[in-house]
């Protein structure tokens, strides 16, 4: 095997579950210093990766592709893929995410060693070594185990995303052209999720921004492009507002707020890998929940039997300034 080895890590989405394999390409390269890290991720995930400083090489897949039903773009992209997948001669390829088709590719790669996380037998028979993706542990720890099982050193656990600078410089141009004071005390609140069984009350998020703003804490909400519409009250009420900022812009200003506090999103496990003071507002925070990685403390859940829609502004309240207590680090501009 050459000593310049080529490693192959795959997970295609969510930006959630991309960012949990942090832990584990830091233990990669800790154990690999010398390797190419390359990395293939679904395209609209493509950008987080500029955040993943041991990644050499990013490849996009687009997915949207093929849902387009054109089958000349699908096979055009699927031959292009194949391709490119073919041509580093890989050592090892590091499946993180365990579908049927990842499973392929890590397989067509040709990579000698290939490793996998397995949902559901039969799958995993194209892997040279498998364990089964278990739901009792969060799910970066699931990654992590994968590699200690295939022999890896795990050291110290480690969980750093390193933000491009150009998303740091316009989060602190939306800064100023908000009147926002990266020296202050800012909040920062994320109301939406994708799920909305999973989404704390938008009226509940205005009174705990008027609440920390009645403190001399600036607010700021967060949002993606769909949400400008949801988010007009928060702008109505005098809050800024940065629904529709792309990721990294996000993340910038996530990096510059003191407190971050909304539901399981990926924005929010971006800033718990920023090293920002985290407040999730969960269902559960039990073992095997996506709850902040190495901080499950870090989250408020409902009393038994209640919903996250039932938990008490009141409540939420008193874990912020708990949590303004025990801050993760200091915000910078």
């Amino acid at each position: 095997m050459p000593a310049e080895k080529n490693i192959l890590l795959i997970r295609l989405k969510s930006i959630g579950d991309v960012l949990f394999t942090l832990p584990a390409v830091h233990v990669v390269r800790e154990n690999f210093p010398a390797a190419k890290l390359h990395f293939l991720v679904s395209q609209e995930n493509a950008p987080l990766l500029r955040g993943f400083s041991e990644i050499d090489e990013v490849i996009p897949l687009d997915r949207a592709v093929f849902l387009s039903q054109n089958l000349k773009r699908m096979c055009g992209s699927t031959l292009a893929l194949l391709g490119r997948l073919r041509a580093p001669e890989f050592s090892h390829a590091i499946d993180f995410q365990g579908y049927g088709e990842t499973e392929f590719l890590s397989w067509w790669s040709g990579a000698a060693e290939r490793w996998g996380c397995v949902y559901h037998p039969p799958r995993g028979w194209l892997y040279t070594f498998g364990v089964e993706r278990s739901a009792k542990i969060h799910p970066a720890d699931c990654n992590l185990f994968l590699l200690q099982q295939a022999g890896l050193h795990l050291g110290r656990i480690r969980n750093e995303f390193v933000l491009p600078a150009d998303g740091l410089g316009e989060a602190r141009r939306f800064f100023e052209a908000n009147n926002l004071d990266c020296a202050r005390p800012t909040l920062f609140l994320q109301p939406f999720t994708s799920s909305p069984h999973k989404n704390w009350p938008l009226e509940n998020f205005l009174a705990l921004a008027a609440h920390w703003r009645s403190h001399s804490w600036q607010v700021l909400f967060g949002g993606g492009p769909s949400e400008r519409a949801r988010l007009e009250p928060a702008r109505a009420a005098g809050f800024a507002v940065a629904a529709g900022a792309p990721l990294l812009v996000s993340a910038g200003l996530v990096k510059l707020s003191t407190l971050v506090v909304g539901a399981d999103t990926g924005l929010l496990h971006i800033a718990v890998a920023l090293g920002r003071r985290v407040l999730m507002i969960m269902a559960s925070a039990a073992p095997g929940t996506p709850h902040p990685f190495q901080h499950a403390n870090w989250t408020i859940t409902p009393p038994a039997e209640k919903t996250v829609m039932e938990i008490p502004t009141g409540a939420v309240i008193e874990a912020c300034a708990q949590a303004v207590s025990e801050p993760a680090g200091n915000a910078s501009c």
